[in-house]
């Protein structure tokens, strides 16, 4: 896909409510089942991160002691919010950090409130993509670093559970450490080294499928400006949020630490997050001006198509379609009768001695001619009715749904209209007259071309038998 192609590509999310309306019974099952067996399997891969102790591990970085947590159920949580859609994803996660809370001892309230910061880490993925479309193929080193700080922002979140999970287990504060660095590093690492690789290698046969089923997907307009304000907001304040909480924590870890030391380092911090806050909002100032721009050449080029969409398909001189475009209409409104058994009418016809009109008043008085007669077809057809100049000074009309008598009206009171007009070209004023052949839908008929072809030799015994007239075709 090219950029231009992914750049202009809506924000797609699974609809459940789609799938269970307009998904095949095979769908449903592959789609809800599947998800449910996820579900499962992270609430019992949540449990196991307490049964095993997979919290707060210290890892030996360089000499540098770290903690991390290790819990899977989040990579998987990660993929179906980013190929599914953010309730995909959520719930799953809202589930097992609920139970874990649960099976840990957690008071009832609190696990509830818990249970949240997973969730609450995901929706920030799924903002991000809402404001930025991203190839989330990865492959790009931009949408892979996008990614990865997504992903660092997401976690700072969610580990605010941490913090829910000191206060209940009654952590003393300068043991908080561990607990808030375990989560957040562990969510971090994660999400980018064990979900990034696994949605580099779904998501190209995720989004051919999105594209395959465009009827199962709820589509979110990506890259507007208000998705953009919340990404850079949230990204600003959870840089913010992890230096305000590491500093906090640091502290109470380092009671013994000089004062100086301690208003250095909050010094730095104010600077910091004056830093932050500018840079989100000259990004949202920059991003706001390429819209604009972008949107600006997306409407011109868009207006510009419609007029060439219009140049290829009308005849210049006469405003009606051109040969081209109604053969396409001709074709889809003969497929339309045979698989409805419906009748419609065609109608062909031409001006009679056109070869005088041009050599008595010459080529722009025959061009004069033809413009009154398509003045006077679009005056007497329905909205519903299709006209076109076929070639040279020969029409042609479609009458949907319409039989032979009402046909024969139409065509009739087309000529009376015709022969009553005046055409003024250059002090001249004269008149013209049509011969008009009529064929009527037969769904036994080979093609389209048939039809036309039938329509053509009634129009020739109409000039046979002395023209300014209307007959009806067999």
């Amino acid at each position: 896909m090219s950029p231009f192609a992914e750049a202009v590509q809506s924000y797609c999310e699974l609809s459940p409510i789609r799938v269970w309306r307009h998904g095949s019974t095979a769908q449903r099952r592959a789609i809800f089942g599947g998800w449910l067996l996820l579900l499962l399997l992270c609430v019992g891969l949540g449990v196991a991160t307490v049964e095993w102790s997979w919290s707060g591990m210290p890892v030996d970085m360089g000499g540098v002691t770290a903690y991390i947590t290790l819990y899977p159920p989040l990579p998987i949580c990660l993929l179906l919010t980013l190929t599914l859609g953010w309730w995909w994803g959520a719930i799953p996660a809202y589930c097992s950090t609920l139970v874990l809370a649960l099976y840990a001892g957690m008071p009832l309230p609190w696990a509830l409130l818990f249970a949240c910061a997973d969730p609450l880490g995901l929706g920030i993925m799924a903002i991000g993509y809402r404001g930025m479309v991203m190839r989330r193929d990865l492959r790009q080193l931009s949408a892979l670093l996008y990614f990865v700080q997504l992903c660092f922002v997401a976690s700072i979140f969610s580990s605010a559970g941490a913090l829910i999970w000191s206060y209940t287990n009654h952590v003393a504060p300068g043991a908080q450490l561990p607990d808030w660095q375990g989560w957040w590093l562990g969510s971090f690492l994660q999400s980018a080294l064990m979900g990034g690789p696994a949605l580099a290698l779904l998501w190209p046969r995720v989004h051919l499928w999105q594209l395959q089923h465009q009827t199962l997907m709820r589509k979110r307009r990506g890259g507007s400006r208000r998705s953009v304000l919340r990404m850079l907001a949230t990204v600003a304040a959870g840089v913010l949020l992890y230096g305000f909480v590491t500093i906090r924590l640091a502290e109470a870890d380092a009671s013994a630490a000089p004062d100086v030391f301690r208003q250095t380092v909050w010094i730095f911090y104010w600077v910091f997050a004056t830093i932050i806050l500018f840079s989100a909002f000259f990004g949202y100032q920059l991003f706001s001006h390429w819209q604009e721009s972008t949107d600006g050449l997306l409407n011109e080029m868009q207006r510009m198509n419609i007029d060439l969409e219009r140049l290829a398909t009308t005849d210049a001189l006469t405003g009606l379609l051109n040969r081209r475009a109604a053969d396409r209409h001709l074709d889809a409104e003969w497929h339309r009768a045979r698989r409805t058994g419906h009748t419609s009418a065609l109608v062909l016809l031409d001006i009679d001695h056109f070869k005088q009109v041009n050599d008595r008043y010459g080529h722009p008085g025959g061009d004069a001619a033809l413009r009154m007669l398509a003045s006077c077809i679009r005056s007497v057809m329905r909205e519903v009715d299709l006209s076109a100049r076929y070639g040279g000074e020969e029409f042609l009309i479609v009458l949907p749904e319409t039989a032979r008598e009402g046909a024969y009206v139409f065509a009739e009171r087309l000529r009376e209209r015709v022969a009553a007009t005046d055409i003024c070209h250059e002090g001249h004023v004269f008149r013209c007259h049509i011969s008009l052949g009529i064929a009527i839908s037969d769904k036994y008929e080979a093609s389209y071309e048939s039809w036309v072809r039938r329509a053509d030799q009634a129009l020739y015994r109409a000039k046979q038998g002395g023209r300014n007239q209307v007959v009806m075709g067999v």
